[in-house]
């Protein structure tokens, strides 16, 4: 269990580290290429969710990351002695809503500096990256792993 709350804290500090570093170095809207055509470093002020769907909903936000979150730190306090993959994906998950959450208290938008210039994406964070590793890797286990491990565990 140890190793999960290490993953939660450690995805939640670079999570605050980089965009603590993106607001003190780029001006708002400011773009810095990472790898020239295929990654720049943009900061822009998130007052939505995903896509800035939902803006200027706090009250919503704030509900519903609290019930995702207590969902899934139950799921991964009674999963605790499942296969580690499940346990990884899960943390990853708290650890990416608790960033954005943190953000959305502390400033009333989520930091993001993340923009794909080869495809038309949302500027994205370190703590979307985190919720989107963690949802794919919950899925992988689903799919191929979940039946194995619970009948190990029998």
């Amino acid at each position: 269990m140890w190793i999960a709350c290490l993953i939660i804290v450690l995805s939640l500090v670079l999570d605050q580290v980089v965009k603590g570093w993106t607001v003190s170095h780029l001006a708002l809207l400011e773009s810095q290429p990472l790898i020239p055509q295929v990654l720049s470093l943009q900061y822009i002020q998130n007052r939505g969710a995903a896509w800035g769907m939902l803006e200027g909903q706090m009250g919503f936000f704030f509900v519903i990351t609290l019930v995702v979150v207590a969902v899934l730190a139950y799921t991964l306090y009674k999963e605790r002695n499942q296969a580690f993959l499940l346990r990884l994906a899960l943390s990853l998950m708290i650890g990416g809503a608790l960033g954005n959450f943190i953000d959305r208290m502390r400033l009333g938008y989520v930091v993001d500096m993340f923009r794909l210039d080869i495809i038309d994406f949302p500027i994205f964070n370190v703590a979307d990256i985190c919720l989107t590793l963690g949802v794919f890797l919950c899925l992988i286990y689903l799919l191929f792993f979940e039946g194995d491990d619970h009948a190990k565990h029998s």
